[in-house]
C-alpha cells in the first residue's frame, strides 16, 4: 500500500550504536575511526548473510531491516559474538562495544530505501536501554523466535516508550541455558509507570561474547532544594521523524530552547548535560524534579516531513505532575519558521512559569539570533555543527567545516554559521584536525564576523573567547568572557566553560566564582567543572586539597582526569599510590609521555610555571615526561 510517497511493510528492524563513542574519539580519534570501519564490515557481512539490508550508517549508528525475525536475531547475536572476540585483542580502554535493539513492526519505506515509523522508533529505544555488547529485543520479536532459536531470552519487564500508547515487552538475549529461556522466563514485575531506575539482568559469558548484566539502581547526588526562583529543565525533544539520522535536528532545537530560556535573568535553567541523561527514558516528572531540583519540566517532540515541521511542547509542574502550558505548532519547514517557534516556546514558557518574568521582546530576540538563512540545508548544517561542538570528533570535523564554508558563502549574514566555523578552524590548530595553514587567523575572522552580525547572541562569544584564548590575546579574551556571561547568566555550561578558561588565564578568583556557581546549579556536575579548583590548590602547593578535587573531577574514561591523580600523588611523595593511574594513563594514551607537555601548553599558555609544576608532578609519579626545553 502506498503511503505519502512510500510503501508500508512489516519489517524486522535492527538499530545499533557505539557505547561511549565520544570518549573513544576524544582519546584517540584515528584508532576509533579505524576500529569503527573494521567493525562495520562485520555488520555488513552478517546482515547480508541473514537476508538483511543496511538502511543507514550515519556516525556511529547503524540501521538495518530484515525479512524475518529469526534472521535479525541470528545476525545480531553473531555480530556481538564476533565483536567480543575482536575486542579481546584490544586494551580495555580501546574496546568498542555496540548496543543493539531489535523490533518487528510496520514501517514506511520510501523510494530511496529509507524507513520511518513507530517500528523504527521502538528499535531505537530498545537499543538505548540495552547493555554495551548486548542485544535487546521486543516482545513481538520474542514471540516469533522463542521456539526457533537455540538462545535464551531474559525478560526485563515492560518498557514505557514515549509517544507509544502501549508498554513494550523487552527481552535480553543470552546463550541457551544462561537466561531463563523461552519456556521458563524469569518474571520481573511490570515496570513502574513512571521511572526506569535500573535494569535487572544476569551475568553471561558466551564463547568469548562478554555481556555484563547486573542489577543496577540509578544513584544520583541529591539536587539543590527547589527554591522560590522559577527553575526549569528542558528534556531532549523526541525525534518522531522515524529516521535515526535526524536525531541531531531534534537535539539542536532542544538546545536552542535551552539557550533562549537561559537569557531570562530570573529563571534557573538546567544545562543540557543534566537533562539529556533522560533521553529515550520514561521517567516520572516528579522524579526528575527531585533529581534536578527544578520546579518545572519542558518536554516535546519534533516531526519533520519534506514540506512541514510539527513541534509539540508542554511545561509540567514537577510537584503535582500537572500541565501548566502546552501547544502544538505545524508550519511549512523553513529556518525562519523554526526559529519563530523556538522563540514563542521560550517566551510562553517563561510567561507561564515565571509570572513577572515576562516574555522576550520580539525585536530583541530576532536581533540576538541574526538573520536566518532561507535554505533549510544551511540551517541543518548549523544544527550539525552544534552536535560537532559537543563531541569534537575528527570524523565529523571536515564534514561540518565544509558545509559551514558553503553556508557562509551563500548566506554571509548567518551569524551562527560563522560562529561554528570559527570553532572548526580553531580545532585545526588546537587538535590538529584536518590542518591547513592560517587556521587561527581564519578562526579569528570568522568569530569576529559572528559577533558583528549578532552582538546579542551568546553562542558567538563562546567561539570568540576560545579563539582569543588560544591566540594568546588575553584582554580580548576577557572582554569576550564578560559579554558571553552577561548574555547567558543562567546556563551552567556557559559559566563553567568561561570560569575554567579564566582560571587557566590566571583570573583564579573570578574563574572559581563562576565554576562554583555552575556546580551549585547542577545536581551532578560533570567532572571537568572541578578542574579549576584542582589547579588552584595545586599551584599553591596544597596537594592534599588538590587530590580531593581530583576525586570530585574523576572521569574514568578521560586521560587528563587520571593525570590529576597522578600529579597530586607524585607531589605528595606517594608514587606507589600513583601507580594504578600511571598504568591507566599509558594504556589509554600510549604516546602520553612524549606529547603531554605540548598538548597542555596550549591550555596553559598564560600559566607556564603551573605547566612546569604539573609536569613535575607527573614525573614524580613515574611518568617519563621530558624536561622543559630551554
Amino acid at each position: 500500500m502506498a503511503d505519502a510517497g512510500g510503501v508500508r511493510r512489516l519489517e524486522a528492524i535492527l538499530a545499533a550504536d557505539v557505547a561511549g563513542y565520544s570518549r573513544l574519539m576524544q582519546d584517540d580519534d584515528e584508532a576509533t575511526v579505524a576500529t569503527l570501519e573494521a567493525y562495520r564490515s562485520i555488520f555488513r557481512e552478517k546482515i547480508e548473510a541473514h537476508r538483511g539490508r543496511i538502511v543507514d550508517m550515519a556516525g556511529d549508528s547503524i540501521l538495518a531491516v530484515f525479512e524475518t525475525a529469526t534472521g535479525v536475531v541470528r545476525a545480531a547475536f553473531e555480530i556481538q559474538s564476533e565483536l567480543a572476540q575482536r575486542n579481546e585483542a584490544l586494551p580495555e580502554p580501546r574496546r568498542m562495544r555496540f548496543r543493539i535493539g531489535v523490533n518487528l513492526g510496520e514501517v514506511i519505506e520510501k523510494p530511496d530505501g529509507t524507513v520511518y515509523g513507530d517500528g523504527v522508533n521502538i528499535a531505537a529505544r530498545l537499543e538505548s536501554i540495552g547493555e554495551p555488547g548486548g542485544v535487546t529485543v521486543s516482545g513481538t520479536v520474542f514471540d516469533q523466535v522463542k521456539n526457533r532459536l537455540q538462545l535464551g531470552f531474559d525478560f526485563i519487564g515492560e518498557q514505557e516508550v514515549k509517544n507509544i500508547a502501549e508498554l513494550v515487552r523487552a527481552y535480553r538475549v543470552v546463550a541457551e541455558g544462561q537466561g531463563a529461556g523461552s519456556s521458563q522466563q524469569r518474571k520481573v514485575p511490570r515496570r513502574a509507570r513512571p521511572p526506569f531506575l535500573g535494569a535487572i539482568a544476569a551475568a553471561a559469558l558466551i564463547a568469548g561474547f562478554s555481556i555484563w548484566w547486573g542489577a543496577r539502581t540509578l544513584q544520583r547526588t541529591p539536587a539543590q532544594p527547589v527554591t522560590s526562583v522559577p527553575s526549569v529543565a528542558v528534556l531532549a525533544f523526541d525525534n518522531l521523524s522515524g529516521d535515526l539520522a535526524q536525531e541531531y535536528f531534534a537535539d539542536g532545537i532542544t538546545e536552542e530552547i535551552i539557550a533562549s530560556l537561559s537569557r531570562f535573568q530570573n529563571l534557573r535553567v538546567s544545562a543540557r548535560n543534566s537533562t539529556f541523561q533522560y533521553k529515550r527514558r520514561a521517567v516520572d516528572p516528579r522524579t526528575i524534579g527531585r533529581e534536578l531540583g527544578v520546579r518545572y519540566l519542558v518536554e516535546g517532540s519534533v516531526r519533520r516531513s519534506p514540506d512541514s515541521i510539527r513541534i509539540t511542547a508542554q511545561a509540567i509542574e514537577t510537584n503535582s505532575g500537572s500541565h501548566v502550558w502546552a501547544e502544538n505548532y505545524q508550519r511549512p519547514i523553513t529556518p525562519s519558521n523554526i526559529l519563530d517557534i523556538q522563540q514563542e516556546i521560550a517566551s510562553r514558557i517563561a510567561a507561564a512559569i515565571g509570572g513577572d518574568v515576562g516574555v522576550l521582546v520580539t525585536k530583541e530576540f530576532q536581533d540576538s539570533r541574526g538573520k536566518p538563512p532561507a535554505d533549510l540545508s544551511a540551517y541543518e548544517c548549523n544544527l550539525r555543527s552544534l552536535g560537532y561542538i559537543r563531541t569534537e570528533s575528527l570524523e565529523d570535523h571536515k564534514i561540518v567545516r565544509d558545509c559551514l564554508e558553503r553556508t557562509v558563502e551563500n548566506y554571509p549574514e548567518y551569524a551562527d554559521a560563522w560562529s561554528g566555523l570559527a570553532v572548526a578552524y580553531l580545532d585545526e590548530d588546537r587538535f590538529g584536525y584536518n590542518p591547513r595553514p592560517g587556521s587561527l587567523d581564519r578562526a579569528l575572522k570568522a568569530a569576529e564576523r559572528a559577533a558583528q552580525l549578532a552582538p546579542q547572541r551568546q553562542i558567538v562569544y563562546d567561539s570568540l573567547l576560545l579563539v582569543h584564548f588560544f591566540r594568546g590575546e588575553r584582554e580580548a579574551f576577557l572582554a569576550a568572557v564578560d559579554r558571553g556571561v552577561a548574555l547567558n547568566p543562567n546556563n551552567s555550561v556557559v559559566l563553567a566553560d568561561a570560569g575554567l578558561q579564566l582560571a587557566y588565564a590566571g583570573q583564579w578568583e573570578r574563574g572559581l566564582g563562576l565554576l562554583n556557581k555552575a556546580i551549585a546549579m547542577e545536581p551532578d556536575p560533570p567532572g571537568w567543572y572541578h578542574f579549576g579548583a584542582f589547579f588552584d590548590h595545586y599551584r599553591k602547593g596544597e596537594y592534599e586539597a588538590a587530590l580531593g578535587e581530583a576525586q570530585k573531577a574523576n572521569m574514568p574514561d578521560y586521560v587528563w582526569s587520571q593525570a590529576l591523580y597522578a600529579a597530586a600523588y607524585g607531589q605528595l611523595g606517594r608514587a606507589d599510590e600513583a601507580k594504578p593511574y600511571v598504568k591507566k594513563i599509558r594504556e589509554m594514551k600510549p604516546d602520553f609521555e612524549t606529547t603531554a607537555r605540548e598538548k597542555r601548553r596550549k591550555w596553559f599558555r598564560f600559566q607556564e610555571p603551573l605547566l612546569d609544576q604539573f609536569m613535575d608532578g607527573l614525573r614524580k609519579a613515574g611518568l617519563n615526561i621530558p624536561e622543559k626545553k630551554l
